[in-house]
C-alpha cells in the first residue's frame, strides 16, 4: 500500500462554501475507508442539517459542535464564553490529533475563531507543527493568517461573486443549515 502524505488544507474567503467544501472532503475521504473528525469551533446550538447526514454515516464520520455560535458582536461576558468554547475545542484538538486514531481532523472555522481572539495563532501553529505525518488537517474560516497558509500544502479561497442574503433572502434551509 502507498504511504499517505497527509496535507494541511485551508478552505478560506468571504464566499459561502468553505464547511461545505471541508464536508465534501471528508465525505470522500470516509467513502475512502478514513476515519473522519470534524470539530467546529464557532458554529453551535444550531441544527445543521450535517449533524444528521453526519450521525447516520456511524462512528467513522463524527461531528462535534464545541462553539458557542456567532462571535462578532458578542459583549465582554459573552466573549469569555467563547473564549473558553474555544479553548476546549483546541484542547480536544490536539488531544485528537495526538491520538493518531483520525485520518482526516477538519477544524471548521478555526481562522474566524484565531481572527476574532478566542484563540492564538501561535497555538494553532503548534498544531499544524505536531500534525503527525499521516494525518489529513483541513482548517476553514475567513480571513486566514499568512503564517497558516505558508505551513498549508493546499490553499483554496473562496470568493463571492452574488450572494441571494444581498437581495433580502434570509438564510435557507439545506443551503446554509
Amino acid at each position: 500500500m502507498e504511504k499517505r502524505e497527509g496535507l494541511i488544507i485551508v478552505h478560506t474567503g468571504n464566499g459561502k462554501g468553505k464547511t461545505t467544501a471541508s464536508l465534501g472532503l471528508g465525505l470522500r475521504a470516509w467513502g475512502q475507508g478514513f476515519k473522519v473528525l470534524i470539530l467546529q469551533f464557532i458554529k453551535g446550538n444550531w441544527k445543521y442539517g450535517e449533524l444528521k447526514a453526519a450521525e447516520a454515516l456511524g462512528p467513522n464520520f463524527v461531528m462535534r459542535q464545541m462553539g458557542e455560535g456567532f462571535v462578532r458582536n458578542a459583549n465582554e461576558d459573552a466573549m469569555a464564553e467563547h473564549c473558553h468554547a474555544a479553548e476546549e475545542a483546541l484542547t480536544m484538538a490536539r488531544k485528537e490529533i495526538l491520538a493518531k486514531q483520525w485520518d482526516m481532523i477538519i477544524l471548521d472555522e478555526i481562522n474566524y475563531a484565531i481572527k476574532f481572539g478566542v484563540i492564538s495563532l501561535a497555538a494553532v501553529l503548534e498544531l499544524l507543527d505536531a500534525k503527525p505525518t499521516e494525518l489529513h488537517l483541513v482548517l476553514t474560516g475567513r480571513d486566514v493568517r499568512p503564517e497558516i497558509i505558508d505551513k498549508a500544502d493546499l490553499v483554496t479561497e473562496m470568493k463571492e461573486i452574488k450572494h441571494p442574503y444581498k437581495k433580502g433572502i434570509k438564510a435557507q434551509k439545506g443551503i446554509e443549515f
